[in-house]
């Protein structure tokens, strides 16, 4: 039965969406079989797959919606072994119209409960907010990475996601999990990125990812392709650091089950 993990944090920049890119990119290209959800209305996770964002039909909208099937939203992409259920800006409405609906932070659990079965791991790419959609997104996840830009207001922000996270377990699901926090953007000429790292491990310890994903050109350029770096250029460090990743990812799971 496949793992269901959300990629969250309410702060914009910090490497939400190229970790979720990459990292199903990499999943899939250790054969396993991945399905990304797009639940940011922004889309970026469906442009940086190479996918039309104006073409989009059905996606995370009708999802949650219950319009359609998730079998009926999800496309392939050009990725080995990776599924996308698409983004569209119609998405940023369905905070309003989910506002007043009985069970509103279910409709995602509901709509991929049917999925399960048929991938190793779905990976949600979460809004930078702590509403309705990323609530929708944690309580249909089994756990959640949290990345953490190695900057200076790092920590900042993230005492709220935790809080949330714990009412989340507390309310919607109680099995939720933190994954790991993954600390990226690092440079390691900075004394600033050294210090950040430091903290954290020293806050969070065994919570946070061996893995560290640093700051690489190349990782920049490939959305603007439409590829993940697995497929713009897998010898750059940014392939490498999130293949490490995926294999960390995996090789924890391994020891759960």
């Amino acid at each position: 039965m496949g793992k269901i993990i959300a990629i969250a944090n309410q702060k914009g920049g910090v490497g939400k969406t190229t970790t979720a890119v990459n990292l199903a990119a990499s999943l899939g290209v250790l054969e396993k079989k991945v399905l990304l959800i797009d639940a940011d209305p922004q889309a970026n996770a469906t442009s940086g797959l190479g996918i039309d964002v104006e073409t989009v039909e059905y996606g995370t909208y009708q999802l949650l919606e219950h319009t359609i099937s998730a079998k009926d939203a999800i496309i392939s992409t050009d990725s080995p072994n990776l599924d996308l259920i698409p983004a569209h800006i119609d998405l940023v409405a369905i905070e309003i119209e989910l506002v007043d609906k009985d069970q509103r932070e279910y409709m995602m659990k509901q709509a991929i409960s049917d999925l399960r079965d048929s991938y190793d791991y779905i990976l949600i790419d979460c809004a930078p907010s702590l509403g309705l959609l990323t609530l929708n997104a944690l309580t249909a996840a089994d756990s959640v990475i949290i990345p953490i830009q190695c900057e200076y207001f790092a920590l900042e922000g993230l005492g709220k996601l935790l809080n949330t996270i714990k009412s989340v377990q507390k309310i919607h699901n109680a099995n939720l999990d933190i994954e790991g926090m993954l600390l990226t953007m690092y440079d390691s000429r900075l004394r600033l990125s050294n210090q950040v790292v430091e903290e954290v491990r020293k806050h969070f310890s065994d919570m946070v990812f061996d893995t560290i994903i640093q700051r690489n050109v190349r990782l920049s350029e490939a959305p603007s392709y439409g590829e993940s770096i697995i497929k713009y250029d897998a010898s750059s460090k940014g392939a490498t650091n999130y293949l490490n990743l995926a294999n960390e990812v995996v090789k924890k799971n391994k020891e759960i089950a």
